[in-house]
Order: structure tokens, then C-alpha cells, then sequence
């Protein structure tokens, strides 16, 4: 099969196009021939290489699989040839406390499709039939594979992490990331009012269309002091947070008193400073995100399949071009999501 494989870690020229073996399943596995993979910055953190964690080598990055299943392990009795499908991220051990209360992304033995087993950066993936999704075709797969990390993420962060009501109101940075216009549709359905940002008006107006209702252009404005002009010197109940130290503490600032931030990535970096005494003072939370659970996945994919969430694809990319399109989400010029097709 034909796949793009990180045989070290480093910059984008490490994506090598090439012939590879094709995956043997288990028993419990099935195999999927992939139609579409979306792309996402954690691909780019496990291609550099992440200081403390060991990816196997030579790997396969991807994480968002969309595709027809081609084999079925003999243990697998539900599952059949030929169904259109797409996997769940998140792989969990399903036996400790976590996963049986429904919490599995604090597994200890959690994994993630793309980043510590090979992911859907190729033509063909295998994967344990348990993460398999029946789909229907009322999108295209390459729609579908622009779902399920980040609008799990943003589900989990928003509604489960943060608790966001209607009438609050939330800022959500990078309105053009895949995860920012995911977020921007569930504080939406949340009944909060949304504050976004982004780098150029034409990402602004696409915000709007989303159903932003604030929108501040970072390049041009300080965004606490128009957060600050938008809320009537308040700040906002929520913050989603996903860039890191670029905007940590401008984030911070930009909460009301007894507000909450919610974090799950480190797009400019992992560390960041804070003021204890501002956190205790202004009675602020902080909540860290990872993932989410199977059972908001499911939720997540029922409200898609009904309308009410929608997959946003900034452009399609041939597998040989993986390169390229990585470059586009680092020089943030997309609108939602970057898809591969193999």
C-alpha cells in the first residue's frame, strides 16, 4: 500500500511517501481502507518528536479515519465488509474504573489512533473493531473523517469540562482551526454567546456565519480590551483555550470573576506562567482536556447526522501531498479542517 511515514523525527521533509507493508489484523481487529483522514497539529507534534514520550518507529500518523471496512477478524460478529465507517480516536483498555464510568480518555492505558499506533496517513489502517462507527451516507467520508477528534474534544471541553450554560458567554481563540469553528457550533447549540478570534476578517466573517457573535481580528486589536469593550468591563464566564503560552495569560485576564478556563492543546509551546494570586483571588477554574468519551462521541456524531452540527472542510489534499498540507495548518492559512484522501 501506498502510505506517508515518519522514519525520524523532524521537520516536514520527514514525510515520506512511500510503499509500505500492508497491516495484518488480529483477531479483533478490522482492517479499513481509508477514504479521507483530516489532519491535526498533533500529527505535527508526533512527527517533530515530543520530549518524555516515545512514539514507535517508523510510524503512520493520523488520527481522524473515515473509510470502507475490507476484513474482519474472525472474533468480529458485528461488523461486515463493505461498511462505511469511521473510527473512534480514542483506543481505552474497557475493564478499569474509568471506562466502565464512562470517563475512558483517563484510561491509563489510553491511546490515540495516529500517535501511539499507526494512524490513517495511508491507504489502508487497522484498528480494534470496538472504535469502529457505522456512518451513514449523508456526508462524504471526507466530512466525516473532520469530525471526530476535534469536535469530541470541543465537546468534551465546552460541555462536560466547563459546564457552558445559556446566557453565558465564552471566548474561543483560532475561530479558523478545526477545533476553534467545532467549538464555535457547540457553545452555539449551548445557548452562550460567543466571542471569537481570528488572524484576518475573511476567517472573521466565516466565524459569523457559524454563528460568532463577537469576532476580534488579533492582528490588528489587543483582544482583552475588546473581550473587556464586548462584556461591559466584566470578562467572559468560559475561555477555550487550545494555543498555549501566546495567549495564556492575555486568556486569563480576559475571565470574570469566578470564570473557567478549558485547555487541550500547546500549539505556541507547553509551558506558561500564572499568578497564584489572581487565580485565588478572582476564585478562577482551570481545567485540563483530553479527548473525551466514547458515549460524547456518540453524542456528538447523533447531532451531526441530524444537522445541527456540521463538519467544516477547508480543503482536500492527496495523500503524497501530506507535506504541504501540514505546512498550511502551520502557517494557519485553512478554515476548519485539512483533509488527506488517499
Amino acid at each position: 500500500m501506498k502510505a506517508v511515514v515518519v522514519y525520524e523525527h523532524g521537520g516536514v521533509e520527514k514525510l515520506v511517501y512511500t510503499d509500505y507493508v500492508e497491516p495484518e489484523i488480529s483477531p479483533s481487529e478490522v482492517l479499513v481502507k481509508v477514504k479521507a483522514c483530516g489532519i491535526n497539529h498533533l500529527d505535527i507534534w508526533v512527527r517533530e518528536g515530543m520530549p518524555g514520550i516515545k512514539i514507535p518507529l517508523p510510524h503512520i500518523l493520523g488520527c481522524e479515519i473515515s473509510g470502507e471496512i475490507t476484513q474482519v477478524g474472525e472474533q468480529v460478529k458485528y461488523l461486515s465488509v463493505g461498511q462505511h465507517i469511521l473510527v473512534a480516536p480514542g483506543i481505552n483498555c474497557g475493564r478499569c474504573e474509568y471506562c466502565l464510568s464512562a470517563n475512558d480518555s483517563l484510561c491509563n492505558e489510553y491511546k490515540v489512533v495516529g500517535y501511539q499506533v499507526d494512524g490513517g496517513y495511508a491507504e489502508y489502517a487497522k484498528v480494534p473493531a470496538e472504535n469502529i462507527i457505522s456512518i451513514s451516507e449523508k456526508l462524504p467520508f471526507e466530512e466525516w473523517a473532520a469530525v471526530p477528534l476535534v469536535f469530541l474534544t470541543a465537546w468534551h471541553m465546552l460541555q462536560t469540562r466547563a459546564g457552558l450554560t445559556t446566557g453565558e458567554t465564552v471566548l474561543i481563540h483560532a475561530a479558523g482551526s478545526g477545533i476553534g469553528s467545532a467549538a464555535i457550533q457547540i457553545a452555539r447549540l449551548s445557548g452562550a454567546e460567543v466571542i471569537t478570534t481570528a488572524g484576518n476578517d475573511e476567517k472573521l466573517e466565516k466565524a459569523r456565519k457559524l454563528g460568532a457573535d463577537f469576532l476580534i481580528n488579533y492582528s490588528k486589536d489587543d483582544f482583552v480590551k475588546k473581550v473587556k469593550e464586548f462584556t461591559n468591563g466584566k470578562g467572559v464566564d468560559v475561555v477555550f483555550e487550545h494555543i498555549g503560552p501566546e495567549t495564556w495569560e492575555k486568556s486569563l485576564s480576559c475571565l470574570r470573576r469566578g470564570g473557567r478556563i478549558v485547555t487541550c492543546g500547546a500549539t505556541s509551546g507547553p509551558t506558561v506562567n500564572i499568578d497564584l494570586r489572581f487565580l485565588f483571588v478572582k476564585q478562577l477554574s482551570i481545567s485540563g482536556c483530553y479527548m473525551g468519551s466514547r458515549k460524547e462521541l456518540m453524542e456528538v456524531l447523533r447531532l451531526v447526522e441530524s444537522g445541527r452540527l456540521k463538519p467544516v472542510v477547508d480543503s482536500v489534499f492527496p495523500l503524497k501531498d501530506a507535506a504541504a498540507a501540514q505546512i498550511k495548518m502551520m502557517d494557519r492559512k485553512q478554515f476548519g479542517k485539512i483533509v488527506l484522501a488517499p
